[in-house]
């Protein structure tokens, strides 16, 4: 499954003594994906330190959600906080890194992922500043919608969730770097070759020293 293989290699990124933000939707189901010795502290913005697993029905404790609503575990040493406190946290920097998903990524490392004009959103919620505070910013997304385009473009189409903020892209087909010379192409999935990726990628890209499988 595409999402199965985002998720597999995006645990790679994860090193121990870590904090970072699982955003909602696929990222949330990152956690699933890491060893259970990895030693990292997952933020939730809704107040949570230390989220661990998701709780199964019979373990759930009503009290204990994520940011997008689902049952949760936490770990040892986990904390519980309000708002304030935890967009604190966001808005001083504190975390290693936030993980988020994308309707469309840009070569400038622009981001849009909470708005798609004429249908409903609740709002741009805590990922506006997750993505300005944030010093390393991960996107995991399909590399085309369902419709087959691609959701990694030269310029982002849809309203902005923030400027220039994207570190690296992990997609079903690659992995991209954006840098100040634009979209470094550093991986691809098994089984594709470098000129199927460029054919499925709006953005330009630019082909890194060594392209590695994975």
């Amino acid at each position: 499954m595409s999402l199965e293989r985002i998720l597999k290699r995006a645990a790679h990124e994860i090193t121990d003594g870590q904090t970072i933000n699982l955003g909602i939707g696929v990222p949330t189901m990152l956690v699933n994906y890491l060893p259970a010795d990895r030693d990292v502290m997952i933020h939730s913005e809704n107040g949570v330190l230390g989220a661990g697993r998701k709780a199964s029905v019979a373990t759930a404790d009503p009290a204990l959600i994520d940011a997008g609503g689902s049952y949760i575990t936490t770990r040892p040493g986990g904390a519980f906080f309000d708002s304030a406190v935890s967009f604190a946290m966001i808005r001083r920097a504190k975390l290693d890194m936030s993980v988020m998903g994308a309707f469309e990524v840009d070569q400038e490392g622009n981001l849009a992922n909470w708005k798609i004009p004429g249908k409903f959103s609740p709002g741009i919620g805590g990922a506006m500043e997750l993505a300005q505070k944030t010093k390393n910013i991960l996107i995991l997304c399909t590399h085309q919608d369902k419709h087959g385009n691609s959701k990694i473009l030269k310029k982002c189409t849809l309203p902005l969730t923030a400027e220039k903020c994207v570190s690296r892209i992990i997609t079903d087909m690659a992995v991209m770097d954006v840098t100040k010379d634009g979209l470094v192409l550093k991986e691809i999935a098994e089984g594709l070759t470098i000129e199927q990726v460029v054919q499925a990628t709006d953005a330009d890209l630019i082909l890194g020293e060594e392209v590695r499988s994975f």
